[in-house]
């Protein structure tokens, strides 16, 4: 069972902005190539008027439910998956199309954690389970907060800055973290025994758990990443 419409609401409103030191650093042409595509993709809304974004959203249900036809882009099928309502495209307004990308790349490129997390496959879940889809939005958004990617030209906190450095390494590397997180943040729902009343502190301790492994000397890549493994379990 999932929440109500008021449940992603107020997600989006807490920014648990910290305070950092500012650091002067300068990007490398590539980094700075790289973060500028990422921040455009970024500013892109969802537009349920535009092909694209249609074909998006139904290669999403498509590769979510291959078995089953897809009635309509307005139908109560989305709430199988975990959006709120009949229209997906009314959750989009907290992310943009980013979102949908990053759940299309999921789904993808790591299609058996992808339909483990989906289904709900793995642990002792709660009778209120968080809402898939609706996570997935959050998620996108509580990185993109995290990493500071919406100052401009950089970030300037140090997840931010460690995770350019990465972006170097692999431009997917924004789209990998969104898959790390979004099992990170399963594992933690399970082991903190949530019920959806609880996914604000569930996320808040995806959140620090990310900062923690972004810190640390030895991730050179994003598969240096500690949970990185959590991706193939």
């Amino acid at each position: 069972m999932v929440g109500t419409r008021s449940w992603i609401g107020g997600l989006f409103t807490r920014s648990n902005r910290r305070q950092e030191k500012s650091v002067e650093y300068t990007l490398s042409p590539l980094q700075e190539e790289r973060l500028q595509r990422l921040q455009d993709r970024m500013v892109v809304p969802f537009d349920e008027t535009r092909p694209d974004h249609q074909e998006s959203l139904k290669a999403l249900w498509n590769v979510a439910f291959p078995n089953v036809n897809l009635t309509g882009l307005v139908t109560e099928q989305w709430k199988e998956m975990g959006w709120q309502g009949p229209n997906p495209s009314t959750d989009f307004r907290g992310c943009g199309f980013i979102a949908l990308e990053n759940l299309l790349f999921s789904a993808r490129t790591y299609p058996v954690c992808f339909r483990r997390l989906l289904l709900k496959q793995r642990g002792d879940r709660a009778k209120w389970e968080y809402p898939f889809a609706v996570a997935g939005i959050n998620i996108s958004f509580m990185l993109i907060q995290m990493l500071d990617l919406q100052n401009n030209p950089k970030p300037k906190c140090l997840p931010g800055m460690n995770f350019l450095k990465l972006l170097e390494e692999d431009e997917k590397a924004f789209d990998v973290l969104y898959c790390i997180a979004f099992a990170m943040m399963d594992a933690q729902w399970l082991a903190m025994h949530a019920s959806y009343m609880e996914f604000n502190e569930v996320l808040q301790a995806t959140r620090n758990q990310l900062e923690r492994e972004l810190s640390l000397d030895d991730i050179h890549r994003i598969q240096d990443l500690p949970a990185y493994n959590l991706l193939f379990q």
